[in-house]
């Protein structure tokens, strides 16, 4: 008797639950009356059969939370009221919206049926219960284009977890190979930084792939994402391998870089001091129809600086300046202003300080005091305190106090 009565109870919260899951009322009524007869004669044994058909006949895909709550009520045991209308107010505003969704649907739907619907929806919850729910269907398999529809709307709402899991599912074969949805998943993967690897997981894919091929948008995202590990020298040098290997490849693939994509390649070579190949790189634009830019520029003139080759940091800032007329960053400025100060070119470095006040930009302390202190330590002191107020007087070249911070190391250089 007890044994009957628990059943009837648990057979109750399986039918509560399948309420949640919207199956037809046909259904649910078939099960309320076998479930009061139950309870009539405990002595009734359950139709489990019954209540197994249905339960598999319903392929309809939830939300995490709804499937929560049938968790909760299946393992539940409480007294379900029978009332209709009290089982009506438990279906939430977001379950009517997908059944309406899901009568949208024609018969025999197509993939682009189905993005539409995705695009057409505001909430990616239920975005991804109509994708879920969809790939259940009898002759039906998502594309290229549904996938990348649903991981653009699961990635825009910050749902992390469930892109990655789209990610895996496309990574295994869920559908075609095709570019733009490979090269969306690796511009996701390189904005966030622990999925650095997953990135080059889905190149390598791409890269094996006979349907198509990387594109130049690939190898820069990739490119980009590299440069920002560089850090200290030693790990830039680990990460260099890996942009050479990505230069190598994309001139076997027969991808035309342009100017971006080799100042990636230019920065990297330049972080890592091996300025032979930074400038091989550089002579070697102008066969791919690319221009160098300012950042070009930039990147040299402060890789041969920091090399120790200055006066080839130097003519490559006059080139820049006196032939194409490119105004370079302010920390390429700086370094040039620091390295020609410590080789004791002053008049240079004078003249390159005022060009980049010119254009309006401001020294830091550092480089202040390496070009005033210089000076001042070759026994020109008057020298340097003329600049120094020269300086100030230009507008918005220095603050109050900088100038002070200057003004006592002057004198306390001057005085030893």
């Amino acid at each position: 008797m007890a044994i009957a009565r628990y059943v009837a109870s648990s057979t109750l919260s399986r039918i509560r639950a399948l309420a949640l899951l919207s199956i037809s009322q046909s259904q649910l009524y078939t099960l309320l009356s076998v479930t009061r007869q139950q309870q009539q004669n405990p002595n009734l044994p359950p139709n489990f059969s019954l209540i197994r058909h249905i339960s598999t006949s319903t392929s309809l895909s939830i939300r995490h939370n709804t499937r929560a709550e049938v968790k909760t009520e299946l393992e539940s045991n409480d007294n379900f009221n029978l009332n209709p209308n009290l089982r009506t107010k438990t279906r939430t505003p977001m379950e009517k919206q997908f059944e309406t969704w899901v009568d949208k649907l024609k018969p025999k739907f197509t993939p682009d049926d189905v993005n539409e619907a995705l695009k057409s929806q505001s909430d990616p919850d239920l975005a991804l219960d109509i994708f879920r729910w969809s790939a259940l269907q009898r002759n039906y398999k998502h594309n290229h284009i549904t996938y990348l529809t649903m991981i653009q709307i699961v990635a825009s709402g910050k749902q992390f977890k469930h892109t990655e899991t789209l990610i895996d599912e496309v990574l295994a074969g869920a559908c075609a190979v095709n570019l733009p949805l490979y090269n969306y998943m690796i511009q996701y993967c390189c904005s966030r930084k622990p999925l650095f690897n997953r990135a080059f997981d889905v190149y390598k894919k791409l890269l094996n792939s006979k349907e198509c091929k990387p594109s130049l948008e690939t190898f820069t995202m990739l490119l980009n994402t590299i440069l920002r590990r560089f850090s200290k020298l030693n790990v830039s040098y680990v990460y260099l391998h890996a942009v050479r290997s990505l230069l190598k490849q994309m001139k076997i693939s027969g991808v035309i870089p342009d100017t971006v994509a080799l100042n990636y390649i230019i920065k990297a070579y330049s972080m890592c001091l091996d300025m032979d190949e930074a400038i091989k790189v550089y002579q070697e634009m102008g066969l791919y129809g690319c221009e160098p830019n300012e950042y070009t520029y930039s990147y040299l003139a402060k890789g041969l600086c920091e090399k120790g080759r200055v006066s080839e940091g130097v003519d490559y800032y006059k080139e820049m300046r006196e032939k194409k007329g490119l105004v370079p960053t302010s920390s390429t400025y700086m370094i040039l202003i620091c390295s020609l100060s410590m080789e004791r070119r002053y008049e240079e470095a004078t003249e390159i300080m005022f060009d980049m006040l010119k254009n309006s930009m401001v020294p830091d302390l550092l480089t202040y005091k390496t070009l005033l202190e210089g000076i001042c330590r070759e026994g020109k002191e008057d020298e340097a305190f003329e600049l120094l107020e020269e300086v100030r007087k230009k507008q918005g070249s220095m603050g109050d106090r900088t100038y002070k911070n200057i003004l006592n190391g002057l004198h306390f250089v001057s005085q030893e």
